[in-house]
């Protein structure tokens, strides 16, 4: 499955409010569930040693899932496809690595 398909699919699956002129839900929702993500990782490391388990692994594999449909819709919301927000992010990224700049702070670098 390509991005936009899947964000195609996604988005029958958006039952919030104002779906289609709502960036608030979507971003709120995108940091609780990287926040998840973020909590799991670090029970990893307070319990359990740093070591991730396959149990672990596919329960923040779920949780992944959530922050990329929450990702879809924001990106949705704001009229741009999956796939060209990857594209952008690709051709940004490689413009760093060309221009020796990949590390550092700040969009425009």
């Amino acid at each position: 499955m390509n991005l936009n398909d899947y964000q195609y699919k996604a988005r029958k699956t958006a039952l919030y409010p104002n779906v289609g002129n709502n960036l608030i839900y979507p971003t709120l929702g995108l940091t609780g569930e990287a926040g998840e993500v973020a909590d799991k990782v670090k029970k990893v490391l307070r319990d359990h040693k740093g070591v991730f388990d396959e149990s672990t692994k596919v329960s923040i594999m779920l949780e992944l899932g959530d922050v990329l449909w929450y990702v879809s819709q924001l990106s949705s919301e704001l009229g741009f496809e999956l796939e060209e927000v990857a594209n952008e992010n690709l051709k940004k990224l490689s413009s760093r690595v060309d221009r020796d700049k990949i590390s550092g702070e700040g969009d425009f670098r």
